[in-house]
């Protein structure tokens, strides 16, 4: 039979390496290691230190001693060694700094046995076990706590591994959930196992909805662009193939709420060593904004196409006529054509401005040249200049006295009236324009109104939008890039106004914008 004393040893090591294996809270299982170390060793007090990635060494469990005491044994941290040999391990002047720091404690512990907790050759830790009688650690004690010390060592490292996987487990989480992309991962069955944050906002679902489900369940198309779905390339072999690409899938995924979001989808494979397929991982971009600027663009070449192609066809169309050797064309055919000429000329100067002015807009380099500016003054010089180019129109510019000044862009803001003025005679047949000034506790506003057919319900949303133009009889009749209303809000949002169109269904439109003024005292 064994002895008691081989017993309990057993037994302890035995419960040890238990905690080991179901713990892998490294302070709990430490703190278990040293009371059973300091029992089993008629020890009356004890502390692990870990030697932490910084290289520095810290208490990370005690026993038998109180708190506030633990700054006084960090002397016994200094001189210990990197690499040991268990057998032979050694602290310089251990002895001598233990009576120093027990003495100043106050402690009474007048022995000790200290040895390294080595994990493959490196010193990861150090046992120390305190008696606070004469008798001395004898061969036997420090072979007893050897075998403490390597459960020990296999308790924090695998304590640090556990650390390890869970810090980059935590990394990936945090990676895939910042993402701006909508990222799914998948089993061999298509069970998904990962659903990040934006896929949810993507798709609708929930993520803790989302796991378990199929990928069927989750991912349905309203329609889908040329080209096989998931399902279809499978049943062609793919991903089973040799080097096999990124399979793209694009078109209108249906939202939970019965929505749909322009999306396209990247599916990779992931295989282990052996090539076998574990998971299928999906990426997911919203391409709702890449839908829009192509349709922006193909409305873009479409208008522009179609705006240069008149002034273009018209100007040399007279100049061929003017160049023709076989007629004499009189003075006034001659002023006639010329006219035509220099007009559509200055239009398509006007197109190109209009153009360069809202590519400066997307790169945010519109500038404005500041100084005071009477829009009273402006209003009747533009109205004046209007009145010269319709017979249908009656023009009045409407403004009470001592209207006050703004600082404002006067080269700007005129191109904002003249919009507004220019659009008022375009779409509407004849009637009265106005414009119109009000002042009111810091800040003027401005209106333009017409007695045509107004805008509809519908269009009123977007008529700021760049190159859009109302589907309507009187806006096919009338020429435009759909820029002129763009532009104006632009300049106007520039100088910290706004601007807003209403429109009373068959009673013609009033354009408003306001403008920031400091008004004179009094007025």
């Amino acid at each position: 039979m064994l002895p008691d004393f081989r017993i309990r040893q057993r037994d302890y090591l035995l419960e040890i390496s238990r905690a080991i294996t179901e713990q892998l809270d490294l302070a709990t299982v430490l703190t278990r290691i040293l009371q059973s170390t300091a029992e089993l060793l008629a020890g009356q007090a004890g502390l692990i230190v870990l030697r932490e990635a910084e290289g520095r060494w810290v208490i990370r469990a005690h026993y038998g001693i109180p708190e506030p005491f633990l700054d006084y044994f960090k002397p016994l941290l200094a001189d210990i060694p990197e690499h040991g040999d268990p057998k032979r391990f050694a602290l310089p002047e251990v002895n001598r700094r233990l009576r120093a720091t027990t003495e100043t404690a106050s402690l009474g512990l007048l022995h000790e046995v200290a040895l390294p907790m080595v994990a493959r050759d490196e010193v990861v830790g150090l046992i120390y076990i305190f008696r606070g009688y004469p008798t001395a650690f004898t061969a036997n004690d420090r072979n007893l706590l050897a075998s403490f010390a390597n459960q020990a060592a296999i308790a924090v490292h695998n304590a640090r591994l556990y650390q390890q996987t869970a810090a980059e487990k935590r990394r990936l989480d945090a990676i895939l959930d910042s993402s701006a992309d909508g990222i799914l991962i998948m089993d061999t069955g298509h069970h998904i196992e990962r659903f990040n944050r934006a896929l949810a906002r993507m798709t609708g679902w929930n993520a803790s909805e989302a796991l378990g489900r199929t990928h069927a369940d989750v991912i349905q198309w309203a329609q889908r662009q040329p080209g096989p779905d998931l399902a279809q390339a499978e049943a062609g072999g793919w991903p089973l193939l040799k080097d096999p690409a990124p399979l793209y899938v694009e078109g209108d995924l249906l939202r939970r709420d019965g929505g749909y979001l322009p999306a396209g989808i990247t599916y990779a494979p992931l295989f282990d060593r052996e090539g076998r397929l574990v998971n299928m991982i999906a990426n997911v971009r919203d391409i709702t904004k890449f839908r829009e600027a192509e349709a922006l663009k193909s409305t873009f070449i479409s208008i522009i196409s179609h705006e240069l192609r008149t002034p273009v066809s018209l100007i040399k169309g007279y100049a061929e006529t003017l160049r023709r050797e076989d007629a004499r064309w009189d003075a006034e055919v001659v002023r006639d054509s010329l006219a035509v000429i220099d007009e559509e000329a200055d239009r398509l100067a006007a197109l190109i401005d209009n153009l360069l002015d809202a590519s400066r807009l997307q790169a945010g380099a519109l500038r404005l040249n500041m100084a005071e500016v009477a829009l009273d003054k402006l209003a009747e010089r533009l109205v004046e200049k209007f009145r010269t180019q319709t017979s249908a129109h009656q023009l009045t510019a409407d403004f009470p006295p001592n209207f006050p000044p703004i600082i404002g862009d006067e080269a700007r803001l005129t191109q904002v009236l003249s919009n507004l003025v220019s659009n008022a005679i375009k779409y509407s047949s004849g009637g009265q324009i106005t414009v119109h000034g009000t002042a009111g506790p810091g800040q003027v506003t401005i209106s333009v109104s017409d007695q045509g057919p107004g805008i509809a319900a519908p269009d009123l949303p977007h008529v700021f939008e760049r190159f859009y133009r109302a589907d309507s009889e009187q806006t096919k009749r009338v020429k435009g890039t759909g820029l002129g209303l763009f532009l104006a809000k632009a300049v106007v949002e520039a100088h910290g106004g706004r601007i807003w169109v209403e429109s009373p269904a068959g009673r013609g439109a009033t354009f408003f914008f306001t403008l920031p003024a400091d008004l004179p005292r009094g007025s």
